[in-house]
């Protein structure tokens, strides 16, 4: 079935979508929060995050480039596996993306109280402070809901500004650089190497990564998809990765010696940079990050708002979900229903009045596992189609999709027993609803069978991390009854049977055999011009 939305998006549209994701509310606070959680050593761990999205991002640069669609991420696996996988993740991505809408536009709340204080209390926001937020995310509705084309060209001018700010921030507080800062309090890495581990995830890391696919999930709205996509997510992963080891290194170098008197863990700063900033009486520089606040998380969340909308709308595309969401307005190319029901959830997120730290780790967790199945799909592709073109090749794609698939696992145990329990239990809940879908639509039944076997190996997986996070170390939350690194060894080699056992139930779907007889035997006919 095809879709009405409109390709309007160029290559510095889709990279900016891809940076403008990346680079929110994540610079804002994520070093503060890795410093907390792992010292100077922080610097590794954005290192570890980096390393672990480009391999990741591969396998999605040659997804996009052979297959772009929009809301692609839930597509993906529908092609390789049926409707029974792409519902679990889709749930999850769901989930993840809307309340990433909550997170931004919390961030963008917390900053504003430095000025109005009456927004904040604590560390959650006031009264006042929830009414803003709710206010900031109707207008990265109503920037949606008139075109993409004005959300895109928004977000590539707010994108434009929020990635200069943070190189004037690195640029600036180098001259206060202080070596000495990354030995104090214990050394560079006075927590071990599992607090740099557990900052990849619970500190922000990984979550401040996770943007990078938005040009993926907007590739059916891209004017060249198969050349722009995959160049614009290695264009924002790279820019992303040099960028943030930056930021962190300058964060810990230029903090003033009373700051880090008491230690890494205690430091509390509302607007970190900017407090540093001011600190140092770079005034000026200051303003502008506190103005910078305000528009990155902002535009961070225009585009998840984008994005949310397109995934509810694959998802109807799918077919397991309601199909009111399929219907795209035809003067805007917006999917408004799908858009409705996003601004519904990310008002949602928002109560009790949460703050950015209580639900990034959720949040990260819930995108890590909509990423873990397409190092799988990608595999299956190549054997189910491999005559698609594909304008780029992740090469060896066997390795780079074993190794990203052991990064997903480990991303979401590192993030600790408090945040995967929640996912989990959402997720394994939430196939009550796939159930109902099924037995209510006689086209769904058809191959109940054929889908279910192809997702066992996914409620496997599902319970087995969640057991691994409950009896695994205490360094991410577990009962220490299998003892670090042993925990991590038992997961690796897991992943790695996961993996085969994921290829493996994969079938030759009615999706993907519609593309492959339309597009036919494409490199050879590409080949021949």
């Amino acid at each position: 079935m095809k879709t009405k939305l409109k390709r309007e998006l160029n290559l510095l549209d889709l990279t900016m979508l891809g940076l403008g994701g990346i680079v929110g509310s994540g610079w804002l606070f994520a070093s503060q929060k890795a410093a907390n959680l792992a010292g100077p050593a922080a610097v590794i761990s954005w290192i570890i995050g980096g390393l672990c999205v480009f391999f990741i991002a591969l396998v999605y640069a040659e997804l996009s480039g052979m297959l772009p669609e929009s809301g692609s991420l839930i597509r993906y696996p529908q092609y390789t596996h049926g409707n029974f996988v792409s519902y679990a993740l889709a749930i999850a991505l769901i989930i993840g993306d809307s309340s990433v809408i909550a997170i931004e536009a919390l961030a963008t709340v917390q900053f504003a109280s430095s000025y109005m204080p009456f927004l904040y209390s604590g560390h959650e926001v006031t009264q006042a402070g929830w009414f803003a937020t709710i206010f900031l995310i109707l207008i990265y509705f109503l920037l949606n809901y008139w075109s993409i084309r004005i959300a895109g060209k928004t977000n590539t001018v707010i994108t434009i500004f929020k990635f200069f700010t943070p190189v004037a921030t690195v640029l600036f507080l180098i001259a206060s650089f202080n070596p000495a800062n990354l030995t104090q309090h214990g050394g560079f890495a006075p927590f071990g190497f599992p607090a740099i581990l557990a900052a990849v995830s619970s500190g922000g890391i990984i979550f401040a990564y996770l943007g990078f696919r938005q040009a993926v999930n907007l590739a059916g709205e891209a004017k060249n998809p198969a050349k722009d996509v995959p160049l614009a997510v290695g264009l924002a992963v790279g820019l992303a990765i040099l960028l943030y080891v930056c930021l962190q290194l300058t964060f810990v170098g230029s903090l003033p010696a009373q700051e880090i008197a008491k230690g890494w863990g205690h430091l509390n700063f509302r607007s970190p940079f900017a407090d540093i900033l001011l600190l140092l009486n770079i005034h000026w520089l200051a303003t502008i990050v506190f103005a910078d606040a305000v528009l990155s998380p902002s535009g961070t969340g225009l585009i998840y708002m984008t994005s949310t909308s397109r995934i509810i709308n694959a998802q109807s595309l799918n077919g397991i979900f309601w199909k009111i969401f399929l219907k795209v307005d035809e003067k805007t190319g917006v999917p408004r229903y799908a858009l409705w029901l996003t601004l519904l959830l990310a008002v949602i997120w928002t109560a009790p009045f949460p703050s950015w730290n209580k639900l990034v780790g959720v949040v990260s967790n819930a995108i890590v596992l909509t990423y873990m199945v397409g190092p799988v799909s990608v595999v299956s592709l190549r054997k189910f189609a491999p005559n698609l073109y594909r304008p780029f090749k992740a090469e060896p794609i066997m390795f780079i999709s074993i190794i990203a698939f052991i990064v997903c696992t480990l991303l979401i145990d590192w993030s600790g027993w408090s945040n995967v329990s929640v996912l989990i239990a959402v997720d394994l809940i939430a196939f009550l609803l796939y159930f109902y879908f099924v037995f209510t639509r006689d086209e769904l039944k058809k191959d109940l069978g054929k889908n279910i076997n192809s997702g066992i190996w996914l409620i496997c997986y599902m319970i087995f991390v969640a057991l691994m996070s409950y009896i695994g170390s205490k360094h991410f939350e577990g009962l220490g009854m299998i003892k670090y690194p042993y925990d991590q060894y038992i997961l690796i080699v897991a992943s790695i049977g996961f993996f085969f056992w994921a290829v493996n139930s994969a079938h030759y779907t009615d999706d993907i055999k519609e593309i492959v007889d339309e597009r036919g035997d494409e490199v050879a006919q590409r080949a021949s011009k």
